[in-house]
């Protein structure tokens, strides 16, 4: 084999998904490549251009860009493009450009189906990454209704008209103008050049704490070698720019002419219904109705921006920053209630919140972990009212009681670090199936409030007596693989057929649930101390799941969380309380057969873990 040959058979035996092919297989593929430089700017593959080739970046860095050039993703060393146009249509959607000078291989289309067809994970990758692709695609497509800062221009923000006057201007008469119109601002401008800006920080600072003559012209107390920004500006590099200098006020610089000032309480007014300031917005609050209403505001707005298209991942994302900052502040007000805490503790979120992936319907599961210092008769009568306060007030928020009594209130859930490890540790060791059902959601372990060391510590603990847990991972197969889908022998959806929820299906039970519950399983078996499912998939991959098994389960996971927040929203804007039992006769036909292929897969995943444990003989 040529020097070359040998470069090219090494890259690939180094990357996704080839580095699984058999030596054999890559040194018969590398002859079959060519090599294509291209510079900078180039277009690889235009919109609606036929390709005959999977290309695979070997340095530089190729853009995916959608309708109007928008960024799709960016593809590195070691990734390809070009797929959806070998097996589907062979006229591409996207462009792709070339952001470096880049070097890439190409594929021709008849090898890498032959290599397909010989290796059916590498086909399975593809469509995966392929669906990834379309998905962002349409995810965009469907978010111009979504006002977002990070794509907002500052002409797009209702900017203050600024207000100016001549260097000569008195300090006093400048003082006066600013009152007489209402602004906290003024321009110096001559011959429509910007020479300074005076506001009412400066008339504090620099005038009237000082003793300045007010008599005295604008020009020896304004700031001059102003930073300005153009209308094109996006307004979060306006905020960004007024943060990091301290400064409240941002000329507005078209063309050397100001078109206007934009200020800190513009880009506020912007973000008065950005899901990110009003979770930032609840640590302000004080009182519990008025972090309930905080919180009532932020699902509202999230359930908009679901129905505009935001991705799933990023909505779970919102509402889980949202009600840890409710239950932060809770515990702040119960100190100040209540007095210092007597011992430290750690309040900790377990299941949806503790993963990272609350949705509408989402209750409240927590416990506490308390330092070893803890003493029963002198020390629990002060957390009982501390913990029944937070989770009451979880409840009047909208985080209503979790009906398994599975809170931090509950004196079972409220535990010293010594306590936590020795349950644990029974859990792991001789694991009960009626209690390990219940219990195993303290396995999705995160600090939200206290000592994040207390905290670790516990977790950590668990995590290292769960990877070597035979016995508890049967029981946990066992426990998946009970979640059955609600699927026919022959694929057909299978609805209640009677009570409050009749023609209906539970579309967490035996969907999204299930892949909690074999994530859980996966990571724990791996040692892994991650708790999100799409990062405990995607760690799990080719240790305790296969990497095709892994990648069927993250797109069913985000399919089912999708269509769960999509229904959700739904409901919170006709004003019901959001659940998770679906009509599929409200599913579009394709809605109803990517519902199919989901549970399938769950359902496969299932029988694949009845085969690696005896689920039905434990």
């Amino acid at each position: 084999m040529s020097v070359e040959l040998e470069e090219v058979t090494g890259f690939l035996a180094s990357i996704e998904p080839f580095r699984h092919l058999p030596e054999a297989e890559l040194e018969a593929l590398a002859p079959t490549l060519t090599v294509r430089y291209v510079r900078r700017g180039e277009i690889v593959l235009d919109f609606e251009e036929s390709n005959n080739f999977l290309r695979i970046i070997r340095s530089g860095a190729i853009d995916i860009l959608g309708p109007d050039n928008v960024l799709l993703d960016r593809r590195d060393p070691g990734l390809t493009f070009g797929y959806s146009t070998l097996v589907g249509t062979n006229s591409s959607r996207y462009r792709m450009e070339a952001v470096e000078d880049s070097l890439v291989y190409e594929m021709p289309r008849e090898v890498f189906i032959q290599l397909s067809k010989r290796n059916p994970d590498i086909a399975r990758f593809y469509s995966s990454q392929s669906r990834r692709i379309r998905a962002a695609a349409e995810e965009i497509a469907n978010a111009g209704a979504n006002t977002n800062v990070l794509r907002t221009h500052i002409y797009d923000v209702k900017i203050s008209k600024a207000l100016s006057c001549p260097p000569d201007l008195s300090i006093r008469e400048a003082a006066q103008r600013m009152d007489e119109h209402s602004v906290s601002s003024l321009l110096v401008i001559e011959n429509e050049a910007l020479l300074g800006i005076i506001t009412d920080r400066d008339m504090r600072g620099r005038v009237v704490a000082e003793g300045v003559d007010t008599s005295r012209p604008v020009t020896e107390v304004m700031t001059t070698n102003l930073l300005t920004l153009g209308s094109e500006a996006l307004a979060m590099e306006a905020l960004m720019l007024m943060s990091e200098r301290k400064i409240h006020h941002l000329p507005v610089v078209d063309d050397g002419r100001v078109t206007g000032i934009v200020t800190q309480n513009d880009i506020a007014r912007l973000l008065h219904n950005d899901p990110v300031f009003l979770a930032a917005d609840i640590s302000r609050k004080n009182s519990i109705d008025e972090l309930a209403d905080a919180f009532t505001r932020t699902t509202k707005v999230v359930a908009q921006l679901i129905e505009s298209g935001a991705a799933p991942e990023e909505t779970a994302g919102m509402i889980t920053i949202a009600a840890d900052g409710v239950a932060r502040r809770l515990f702040t007000l119960g100190i100040e209630k209540y007095g210092k805490p007597p011992v430290d503790f750690a309040f900790v979120a377990v299941g949806s919140q503790g993963r990272r992936e609350m949705v509408l319907a989402s209750d409240q599961d927590n416990a506490l972990v308390l330092s070893d210092d803890f003493d029963h008769a002198i020390h629990n009568d002060y957390f009982q009212k501390l913990t029944e306060f937070v989770c009451l007030g979880l409840d009047r928020a909208g985080q209503v009681l979790c009906p398994g009594d599975m809170m931090a209130m509950n004196p079972q859930w409220r535990m010293t670090v010594t306590e936590w490890e020795r349950t644990f540790a029974n859990w792991t060791g001789a694991p009960e199936p009626d209690a390990l059902l219940n219990a195993q959601i303290f396995f999705d372990f995160r600090v939200i409030a206290g000592s994040q060391e207390l905290g670790n510590e516990v977790h950590q603990s668990a995590v290292a007596h769960g990877k070597n847990a035979l016995r508890m991972h049967a029981h946990l197969a066992s426990l998946a693989a009970r979640r059955e889908p609600p699927l026919t022998f022959f694929k057909g959806l299978v609805v209640e057929r009677s009570g409050q929820y009749a023609n209906t299906l539970n579309i967490k039970k035996g969907g999204t649930a299930a892949i909690v519950q074999m994530a859980r399983l996966y990571s724990l078996s791996a040692g892994h101390s991650i708790v999100e499912t799409r990062e405990r998939l995607r760690q799990s991959a080719g240790k305790t799941v296969s990497r095709a098994g892994s990648e069927d389960l993250l797109d069913a996971f985000d399919y089912l969380r999708s269509i769960t927040l999509k229904y959700q929203a739904s409901q919170i804007r006709s004003g019901q309380q959001p659940n998770y039992h679906i009509d599929p006769k409200q599913l579009s036909g394709m809605e109803r057969e990517n519902l199919r292929d989901a549970f399938s897969i769950i359902k496969s995943m299932q029988n694949a873990l009845a085969t690696k444990y005896p689920v039905r003989n434990i």
